[in-house]
């Protein structure tokens, strides 16, 4: 291990240790290791590389051009495992799903949901399709809402989105990892960062259930816009934070229903 990590530190991994430790724990012979090292030195990022994030304690496929799970996330899917935990055999649907990490922690906390995911992203697509195959989810391919079986309207009881929340004219200022390496539909929120937001939340009471909930992540500056969105869509808005994740969550129930948080 310490060459890999002396290799690792000197291309700037400033956590060069724990990701060798990983790399070596993820390579099945000394040439896939030094080709993960070699890719790893020249930027890619340490989940692309290894295959895998760690979300929720499951290991979640990504692959290169993937949206990688942010661990602040993780807060948006025990909030909606929570409330999907209510009702047996639960209908839970995750837009904009990316790599499908929410669904799949989800799916792993509570038994026999129903899960049905969406995104844009062929890629996304495809490593959502493998996270989800032993839960038995089903991921669909395209904008939002379009996609979606006709017969899920009305019927979804717990509908979670991590839609992209970055303005357009602060996508410069990401990392490098993610600007260069993760798909531009994944970050960028629009002008306000809002505009993906506002279509999910626009459309999400003619698919939720008569007591189904909403949870959008969002930023912590925005979540006065999201919560006035929610509350114009008809639902009631409630605004959750982790401040150990640094993570903001916007839930949205049924008017006079006041059970909108999930614990």
């Amino acid at each position: 291990m310490p060459a890999v990590a002396a290799r690792l530190r000197a291309a700037g991994c400033v956590f060069a240790e724990d990701e060798a430790r990983l790399m070596l724990s993820t390579a099945r012979d000394p040439g896939e290791l030094a080709a993960m090292v070699e890719r790893r030195a020249g930027g890619l990022p340490l989940e692309h590389v290894l295959g895998w994030a760690e979300f929720c304690g499951l290991r979640i496929a990504v692959e290169p051009g993937v949206f990688v799970p942010r661990r602040r996330t993780e807060f948006l899917a025990r909030r909606a495992a929570a409330l999907a935990g209510r009702r047996r055999g639960a209908v839970v649907l995750d837009l904009c799903c990316g790599s499908g990490a929410v669904g799949a922690a989800v799916a792993a906390a509570v038994e026999g949901v129903e899960l049905h995911a969406a995104d844009v992203e062929p890629a996304a697509v495809r490593c959502a399709r493998r996270n989800l195959a032993a839960a038995g989810g089903r991921v669909y391919e395209g904008d939002l809402y379009a996609p979606l079986p006709a017969a899920l309207r009305g019927r979804v009881d717990v509908l979670v989105a991590n839609a992209p929340y970055v303005p357009t004219g602060e996508m410069g200022l990401l990392p490098a990892e993610a600007r260069e390496y993760e798909p531009p539909v994944a970050l960028d929120g629009g002008p306000d960062g809002l505009g993906v937001q506002r279509r999910v939340i626009e459309e999400a009471p003619r698919w939720l259930a008569p007591d189904g909930r909403l949870l959008v992540e969002t930023g912590g500056h925005q979540a006065t816009r999201t919560a006035r969105a929610v509350a114009r869509a008809g639902l009631v808005p409630e605004t959750v934070v982790c401040e150990e994740l640094y993570a903001t969550v916007v839930l949205g129930s049924p008017a006079g229903d006041g059970t909108a948080d999930g614990g």
